[in-house]
């Protein structure tokens, strides 16, 4: 079967048109909305005594693949792995600033809720178990592939105190967060809310 040159060119553009992969459970801008507000207001508890390794993570999702690799196959394309699942080449857009990366190494996997904030919003009181699940919740919006300085920049900040650099972005990264806190019954500050809300007012 023969293509022309033109059909190759079109095919190839929509092929770079064609939106980055997301992780699932997104909800709408309204969605969002409603379930902000069901979310309990609450001061920060339990600010002394987080630490990271209480919320095992990376754990393995599916044979050799821990959660890290499983995100970058995720949410890159023509991905290619070598024999203990790490990636060994592939394309990977940030939603966060924009930056499309063919290094594994500039990708850090985000946890759209930081580990610290899920501890000061209601997870110091969980499991380890239900800990663990957090941290390598695959089934919705929590993991994602991010610029690796972006992601150290934002740190265990709050929307309060970090937004991404993108504004294109805020209805996406505030609905993400907004579900993740519903989802896990995590509570959200009134300077959270608030800030949340803002951001909802770009969808």
């Amino acid at each position: 079967m023969k293509f022309s040159i033109a059909a190759l060119i079109s095919a190839a553009a929509v092929a770079l048109a064609a939106p980055a992969p997301v992780p699932p459970g997104i909800p709408s801008g309204s969605t969002a909305r409603t379930l902000l507000g069901r979310l309990t207001t609450s001061p920060w508890r339990d600010t002394t005594t987080y630490n990271r390794d209480l919320f095992p993570h990376w754990s393995t999702i599916t044979g050799n693949c821990n959660g890290r690799e499983y995100v970058l196959q995720r949410d890159g394309t023509n991905v290619q792995v070598d024999g203990s699942c790490a990636a060994i080449s592939g394309r990977w857009y940030s939603p966060y600033d924009g930056a499309t990366w063919t290094a594994a190494s500039d990708v850090d996997i985000d946890h759209m809720v930081p580990l610290r904030n899920a501890w000061i919003s209601g997870a110091s009181q969980w499991t380890t178990a239900r800990r663990q699940s957090f941290a390598n919740d695959i089934n919705g919006p929590q993991l994602w592939a991010v610029t690796d300085n972006v992601n150290q920049a934002k740190s265990d900040r709050s929307p309060d105190s970090w937004r991404p650099p993108l504004t294109s972005f805020y209805c996406t990264y505030a609905s993400s967060w907004i579900q993740v806190k519903s989802t896990w019954g995590l509570t959200v500050t009134s300077a959270e809310r608030t800030a949340l809300s803002d951001m909802l007012n770009y969808c």
